[in-house]
């Protein structure tokens, strides 16, 4: 599908501008849409859809789960599916997430279903949490700061590298043999959040200090930073699934696909710091 127009939902983003790089070099015409790009889309404006949508023939798809406030992922994304498909879209790759059990009352497998009945080939990718949670999302200021204060207790997480999981992605817009597959994305080894914060410390040379917080805490302290209270425990449930074990299986998916082992996080950490992601 190397000549096909392909639609990148989010392609800003942490793994969407990293699918449109990939697209790119592999001489795919890419279509990047988001709310501040060139084509607009808007998930709470329906009206965006059609214009993404229409002359694309496979698109990848990101939600907006991880925002405050009530969003029918169901609903939202079964109505872009069945639009994309009346329009000619003829596959679809879904970027879900790999947790067990709801998350702050969501559940973030919710859109799957629509897809999956949408007529399309499709393909569902459920990764654990991104390496560059670290270095450009959420434990950021965290690292920065010196303390990762998290619910995660002594739980293991294999992280997985965001461009990892866009080349996952590629390969399921791009090739034949993704058609109907759910595809759980991990690295090779499960990190205790103790000793990611000591392999940051050795590569920056600064103290990074793992301190576990109890549930209610953390989402105390959110909210006492403005942090929304559906969004605080949102983000809380997200880290618990780690503390409770829930996804510390690595898998072998990446290497499947890839034909290559996943990234190490050793190898990310020494190039973030090497970078300045953390000064």
């Amino acid at each position: 599908m190397t000549e096909r127009n392909i639609l990148v939902l989010g392609g800003t983003g942490k793994t969407g501008r990293r699918v449109v790089d990939a697209l790119r070099a592999r001489g795919a015409s890419v279509r990047v849409a988001s709310r501040s790009s060139e084509v607009r889309f808007d998930w709470d404006d329906d009206r965006t859809w059609e214009a993404a949508l229409t002359g694309a023939r496979a698109a990848y798809i990101v939600d907006r789960q991880d925002k405050p406030g009530e969003w029918d992922a169901a609903a939202q994304i079964r109505a872009l599916a069945e639009l994309a498909v009346d329009r000619g879209v003829q596959r679809l790759v879904l970027l879900q997430a790999r947790t067990s059990g709801p998350v702050g009352g969501k559940d973030l497998g919710a859109g799957e279903s629509g897809v999956r009945e949408s007529g399309a080939e499709w393909t569902v990718l459920r990764p654990n949490w991104f390496f560059q949670n670290f270095d450009e999302g959420v434990l950021l200021d965290s690292v920065r700061a010196g303390e990762l204060r998290l619910p995660a207790g002594d739980g293991r997480e294999p992280f997985v590298d965001a461009g990892d999981v866009a080349e996952v992605a590629v390969a399921a817009l791009l090739d034949d043999g993704h058609d109907g597959q759910v595809h759980e994305l991990s690295g090779a080894r499960a990190w205790g959040m103790a000793e990611a914060a000591e392999e940051i410390s050795r590569a920056t040379g600064r103290p990074l200090t793992y301190v576990p917080m109890t549930h209610e805490a953390y989402v105390a302290e959110l909210v006492s930073y403005d942090v929304p209270e559906d969004y605080a425990l949102f983000v809380a449930d997200l880290v618990g699934q780690i503390r409770d074990g829930r996804n510390a299986a690595p898998t072998d998916t990446v290497e499947r696909v890839l034909g290559r082992p996943p990234r190490d996080f050793t190898e990310f950490v020494k190039e973030a710091a090497v970078n300045g992601a953390w000064n």
